[in-house]
């Protein structure tokens, strides 16, 4: 069973999703809350494996409270509701250790495959969809040329090719294809680079590669 909790500041939305996740057999929503603050205490105190995050909200806004929740254990993991394909908040977001994001119209199917992804541990937006958000906010990030984090001196030089791939929105059979190795090669490299630099998914490999330097705005193909 998955324990989701809903967050939003609009009562009727949440009950909108609540009917929506009510009806599988394998999702239960727990706890819900109608700002960050109050998310982070329930977080606290139930057993959640998925929090479905809105941004805009009083008291505390969704950024924080997912910087909050995903610092304080492995799980819950943390969908960003957000009103608009790629607004701002999905990129503080994803920094703060979301798993990824969500339009708040998306199709249930769409919303349901999202929970079950991130509750096993993948990341529910595309690489190259990630890839996007960070070039459009690329006055965020560091000029290149910088120093690279020590973190990525313990990186194989394999690895530090997966991650640049993984980073330009490459899928991990279309990285094996192009590093000629095996699929299941590719996730363990992948599998020790998230170790290694203490990250959670795909999409904070994608980050952290532009964050690093290692992959330049409008260089990525």
């Amino acid at each position: 069973m998955i324990r989701v909790m809903l967050v939003d500041d609009q009562e009727l939305l949440r009950a909108g999703f609540r009917m929506v996740l009510g009806a599988q057999p394998d999702i239960e929503v727990v706890a819900e809350a109608g700002n960050g603050a109050a998310a982070v205490e329930t977080a606290r105190t139930v057993e959640i494996d998925v929090v479905l995050m809105d941004v805009r909200m009083p008291v505390m806004d969704g950024v924080e409270a997912t910087r909050l929740i995903c610092a304080a254990a492995e799980r819950p993991r943390v969908l960003i509701l957000t009103t608009f394909d790629l607004d701002e908040y999905a990129f503080s977001a994803l920094k703060a250790g979301a798993s990824g994001f969500l339009l708040k119209d998306v199709p249930p199917s769409d919303l349901l495959s999202a929970i079950h992804s991130v509750h096993s541990g993948d990341a529910v937006v595309a690489p190259s969809t990630t890839r996007r958000l960070l070039e459009r906010f690329a006055g965020h990030l560091p000029s290149p040329g910088g120093a690279e984090p020590a973190a990525l001196g313990g990186l194989t030089a394999r690895e530090r090719e997966v991650l640049v791939l993984v980073a330009r929105g490459l899928s991990n059979a279309e990285i094996a294809d192009r590093l000629d190795l095996a699929e299941a090669t590719v996730k363990t490299h992948l599998g020790r680079i998230l170790a290694k630099l203490s990250l959670r998914d795909r999409a904070q490999v994608v980050v952290y590669a532009y964050e690093s330097g290692l992959v330049v705005p409008h260089s990525a193909g």
